[in-house]
């Protein structure tokens, strides 16, 4: 047994932690606080990663090694548990990538408790600009549930991110759902009506909410005032400091509740590199600041992220509206619910859950100490 102490993530004292075989075997609280204690929280849980560190999920040359060294990366900074994001492509070449996920997992425990399901953003996404974001437009196509098929028997594929804007969409929707894969609302102009028909038949989650959608919007109705309204529908949400205006972020997880919405990165290979130029498979030329925007060269749109979801956990904790207890909780408990496939009381710290944690430094919530499946790993 190992056991592991912090300052309470969610409240006062002292949290310790009992670890065996991989799994918290007993959490106890006691009321002293020491400050100096660094925080513990559950390691968190990122359901839309595209890359990091010069690894790429969509790159032609992909392989089970890419994913399995993703995993060690993401790991040591702060994300023990992934999903593998693929985006719009030809058919050959997001089979190519679930496929590479398929291995991976097959290949190795670790990697297959690390990442429960794949995600497939598109293409079956609007062509319009803004909403497809850097999406290739050359690639999207209308929903097809017999694709999706395809896909799943190449690979482990969770989540598929959809535009439902053209007349038919929601029966494409349904036997999608019907399955067994979670359907997402995304890179959409969709109107409410096709918006209300794909929740109706079984949507239940919305991509980086107020982000892969046109820059001028009527005042109502438009996509995120259907997706915001709807209970039924959880709100993924970029938390960088870019992708979302803080006071955006802010109404936004008012709108949706303590549950009803969560953090993703939308991380890419660029995430980790210096700044500069970089060129991605996906994309283009792209530039990376010294703030961490990553934005398409040509039209200024960001590209995806270049910030760690512990980035965005920082960033957001320190929102006076929001604070550390519920951006970690956005970034842990959320997603593990309504991601596929995750392991039984992933993203919380208690009895019989998965020993993934994560300790981060009183002063500046720079990562301190990750442990996956109760073993601390090199940060």
């Amino acid at each position: 047994m190992t056991t592991f102490e912090g300052r309470a993530h969610g409240g006062d004292g002292v949290l310790r932690v009992e670890v065996a075989e991989g799994r918290i075997t007993g959490v106890t609280r006691h009321a002293a606080a020491d400050p100096s204690l660094p925080v513990l929280a559950p390691g968190l849980v990122d359901a839309q990663v595209n890359g990091y560190a010069g690894l790429d999920v969509n790159a032609d040359d992909v392989s089970a090694d890419t994913i399995a060294a993703l995993t060690q990366r993401l790991a040591a900074a702060g994300v023990t548990t992934w999903v593998p994001t693929v985006i719009t492509g030809s058919q050959e070449r997001i089979l190519h990538a679930l496929d590479a996920v398929r291995q991976a997992r097959a290949a190795d425990e670790r990697v297959h408790a690390a990442i429960p399901c794949a995600h497939v953003e598109g293409p079956f996404i609007s062509p319009d600009d803004g909403a497809r974001g850097v999406h290739d437009v050359e690639w999207i196509r209308p929903i097809d549930a017999d694709e999706v098929a395809r896909w799943q028997q190449a690979g482990p594929v969770g989540v598929v991110t959809v535009s439902p804007h053209l007349d038919g969409s929601a029966e494409q929707v349904r036997r999608i759902v019907r399955a067994g894969v979670t359907v997402s609302i995304g890179h959409t102009s969709a109107d409410h009506a096709h918006i209300a028909a794909a929740v109706d038949a079984g949507a239940t989650l919305a991509t980086h909410l107020g982000n892969g959608i046109q820059p001028m919007l009527p005042r109502h109705p438009n996509p995120i005032w259907s997706l915001l309204a709807d209970d039924r529908v959880t709100a993924g949400l970029i938390a960088d400091g870019h992708h979302l205006p803080d006071e955006t972020l802010v109404s936004m997880i008012r709108a949706k509740g303590d549950d009803g919405a969560y953090l993703v990165s939308d991380l890419t290979a660029i995430g980790g590199l210096t700044p500069g130029r970089h060129t991605t498979p996906v994309g283009g030329v792209v530039v990376l600041g010294e703030d961490l925007r990553l934005g398409h060269e040509e039209t200024g749109l960001l590209a995806g992220a270049a910030a760690t979801l512990t980035d965005g956990v920082r960033h957001l904790a320190r929102v006076p509206a929001v604070g550390l207890a519920r951006a970690l909780r956005m970034a842990s408990r959320v997603p593990a619910r309504v991601t596929p496939g995750t392991r039984p009381g992933l993203g919380t710290l208690e009895v019989g859950a998965p020993a993934d944690l994560l300790l981060l430094r009183p002063d500046d919530l720079a990562v301190d100490q990750v442990v996956v499946g109760g073993t601390p790993v090199p940060t």
